[in-house]
């Protein structure tokens, strides 16, 4: 069987215990501490677990080519094929994802994969609590070491607009802009990490969190149609484009329209960041 939104930690322990070619990445990250999800690694992650980390895997170096803007730029399609067949993945594997913080980070990973045109990876529903609550052992100590592959690059799954197309598209019935961003930052009442405070002009503001239930879970498919079916007021789903600060956390919000059955949608990877670096783009606040 393929996952290619979420897995529960059930399943993913059916199809360990199966021999199922698969690769779990743990890509746990602190934005404000870059090495605490290392550290928490260390300290405890599924058995076989890939560490995936944000700043060194799944972002493009000083230096390097890259795909995008934004504080967190991404590397090129082949430079990320050539990371992937590095660790051990190839075309035929099941990818599974995890993180600490909510689907936040390890949401790139999933849509990096699908980016590079695979298609079978899955978010750990409720992650490592859910991973202990159905009896999951963990283990301590550095990232397992598997055989380099090749992992070849297929066309993509998943779309990317520009900055260019974001601005031809304002005011657009075309283009609906939903912003993952903490309301006091899409306001523009506070910036933590941004020289420019506000939003892109007709976005609308869905901070990612909203998708998980207490349990730490997303939501269920119908309460999540509902909730983007309110946001998007009439709105086609498909003019969607998510973005957020550096296109990381807008991430669970495209996996909660595809969980809810609304689509899959465009990524600005290069997000706010990437937006407020011109000063000639427009924004807004309030």
């Amino acid at each position: 069987m393929n996952y290619t939104t979420l897995i529960s930690a059930e399943d993913l322990q059916t199809q360990i215990a199966n021999a199922a070619r698969l690769m779990v990445f743990d890509c746990s990250f602190e934005l404000l501490k870059p090495r605490a999800g290392d550290q928490q690694f260390a300290e405890s992650h599924i058995p076989g677990a890939v560490r995936a980390n944000l700043d060194l895997h799944l972002s493009a170096q000083h230096g390097a080519d890259t795909a995008s803007g934004g504080r967190h730029p991404l590397p090129t399609r082949k430079a990320f094929a050539a990371w992937l067949g590095g660790v051990g993945f190839s075309n035929e594997m099941q990818a599974v994802v995890y993180d600490r913080q909510g689907a936040n980070y390890c949401g790139r990973l999933w849509w990096m994969l699908k980016w590079v045109g695979h298609e079978n990876v899955a978010v750990l529903d409720g992650a490592l609590e859910a991973w202990h609550e159905a009896g999951g052992v963990v283990t301590s100590g550095p990232s397992t070491t598997h055989k380099p592959r090749t992992f070849a690059l297929t066309p993509k799954r998943a779309a990317r607009v520009t900055a260019a197309e974001i601005l031809k598209g304002l005011g657009r019935p075309s283009q609906t802009i939903v912003d993952a961003r903490a309301t006091a930052r899409f306001r523009g009442e506070v910036e933590p990490l941004d020289p420019v405070a506000g939003h892109i002009p007709g976005a609308l503001n869905r901070p990612f969190g909203q998708n998980m239930g207490a349990n730490g879970k997303f939501k269920s498919a119908a309460e999540l149609n509902a909730e983007f079916t309110l946001l998007l007021a009439g709105r086609d789903p498909a003019t969607v484009v998510h973005h957020c600060g550096s296109g990381v956390s807008a991430v669970p919000n495209i996996i909660a329209m595809e969980v809810a059955g609304l689509g899959r949608q465009a990524l600005y990877a290069g997000s706010w960041s990437d937006w407020c670096s011109d000063p000639s783009h427009p924004f807004a606040q309030g």
